[in-house]
């Protein structure tokens, strides 16, 4: 396995439980339950890790199947009771499921063997078009419940894939209008009032204060007062007396900011940028398109997820509910991304 991946996953999963726990109180019952649900993760990517990838490059039927199963899942979301306004988990139990999550990872799967298959013919634009439908159908089911977060995700790891394999720049140009146009039609006609209530928060929190506002403000103020090394382990005041909302979860890393501050965030983004770094690596000393496609879909995956949150914390970007890799509390991302983990370590593992 390569140590350096594997080293940087282990710290990200520790600040995790660090942040939890010196949250309060009132999120002790969830670091119990985040000690298991790393577990699993761990499990997973070691289990992946001696899984021969080649199965997923050699057959297409595989990432097929999971793909279809995602899709599956996905559409008995549409099932399932509101739980904050969207109908994004399964449940079952005394937990929830998210299975866009899995189809992110499933997504990757699918465009690595489909760009790998056809990299050559790529400038045809039915190859454009053929994954845009891959894109189109789990992407329309998420806006359905509806989870814009994590459509934009799967945008962006089709957008990314796409032009790592080699996209004809007509085409490219052909993409960004279109995409223009669907984002301008979707905020006058599909967005919903609360989202369109969360851009304007972005552009002025101060206009809501106590309402759409207060959240990017709370978060503003914890990482601000966590100055160059933070107010200490556990005397974060902002989560651990409430005031920061999702603490937890979507402003956790601006819990750690308030705990750790700017030095615990340079830890934190370090290790993230180490495991980017290691990922690239391993795609590209494999000696096939596949793996380096893959590897390519994973950056994005991690990456994108980072870099929106924070923003999201520090008020550079609207809220989208968009976990923090590895530090966000829940099951179903860290899941995601500890399988997709595992498999580089297969690609590094079996070459």
């Amino acid at each position: 396995m390569d140590a350096p991946l594997l080293g940087a996953t282990l710290l990200l999963l520790a600040t995790s439980l660090i942040n939890l726990y010196g949250i309060g109180d009132h999120a002790r019952q969830l670091f119990d339950r985040q000690i298991i649900l790393i577990g699993i993760g761990l499990i997973a990517m070691i289990g992946f890790s001696f899984f021969n990838y080649r199965y997923l490059k050699n057959h297409s039927m595989p990432a097929t199947i999971i793909y279809l199963v995602m899709c599956g899942l996905l559409l008995l979301t549409l099932l399932n009771t509101s739980i904050r306004g969207s109908r994004a988990w399964i449940v079952f139990g005394g937990f929830t499921f998210e299975p866009s999550e899995l189809t992110k990872l499933a997504f990757i799967i699918l465009m690595a063997k489909y760009f790998s298959q056809r990299h050559i013919h790529i400038n045809e634009f039915r190859h454009v078009v053929i994954s845009g439908i891959y894109l189109a159908i789990p992407t329309s089911i998420i806006l359905l419940q509806p989870d814009l977060g994590s459509a934009i995700m799967l945008g962006l790891i089709w957008a990314g894939m796409l032009l790592t394999a080699g996209i004809n720049r007509r085409h490219l140009f052909l993409l960004v209008i279109i995409a223009v146009l669907i984002a301008y039609t979707g905020w006058a006609v599909a967005l919903k009032p609360y989202q369109q209530e969360r851009l304007a928060a972005f552009l002025d929190p101060y206009h809501d204060p106590t309402g759409v506002g207060y959240n990017i403000i709370q978060s503003k103020v914890a990482i601000g007062s966590g100055h160059w090394l933070g107010k200490g382990f556990g005397q974060g005041t902002q989560a651990r007396l409430g005031f920061l909302p999702e603490s937890q979860n979507d402003f956790a890393f601006a819990a750690w900011a308030e705990q750790f501050g700017l030095v615990g965030i340079a830890v934190l983004l370090g290790a993230v940028a180490l495991t980017l770094y290691r990922i690239s690596r391993i795609g590209e000393r494999s000696g096939n398109n596949f793996s380096k496609l893959f590897s390519v879909g994973i950056i994005i995956f991690i990456a994108s997820h980072a870099v929106i949150n924070a923003g999201v914390n520090t008020g550079l970007v609207p809220v989208t509910g968009i976990p923090f890799p590895l530090l966000s509390y829940g099951g179903s991302h860290l899941l995601s991304v500890m399988i997709g983990i595992g498999i580089m370590q297969s690609i590094k593992r079996y070459g």
